[in-house]
């Protein structure tokens, strides 16, 4: 459930992984690995609150990512091929 804040609507890291399209293990891995910067809101628990920009930037790495989990611009392809 998104939480409203000062106007303005934030997702946690299951509810914005879900809306782009993988999950919550694989997110953190890409952080951990850095090859996707972490968001950088946290609640009062220090829980990640994800903006709408940042599911947007999260869905254009899953989208650019082919079944190999390699990035397609990392293997020459562009993203419309699969």
């Amino acid at each position: 459930m998104p939480e409203k804040l000062n106007g303005q609507t934030f997702w946690k890291t299951a509810e914005a992984c879900a809306l782009a399209g993988t999950n919550r293990n694989t997110y953190l891995r890409w952080v951990r690995q850095g090859v996707f910067t972490d968001v950088s809101l946290r609640d009062r628990n220090d829980w990640r609150l994800f903006t709408e920009e940042d599911i947007r930037r999260l869905r254009a790495r899953v989208q650019g990512v082919g079944r190999t989990g390699v990035l397609r611009s990392e293997r020459g392809l562009s993203p419309a091929s699969k």
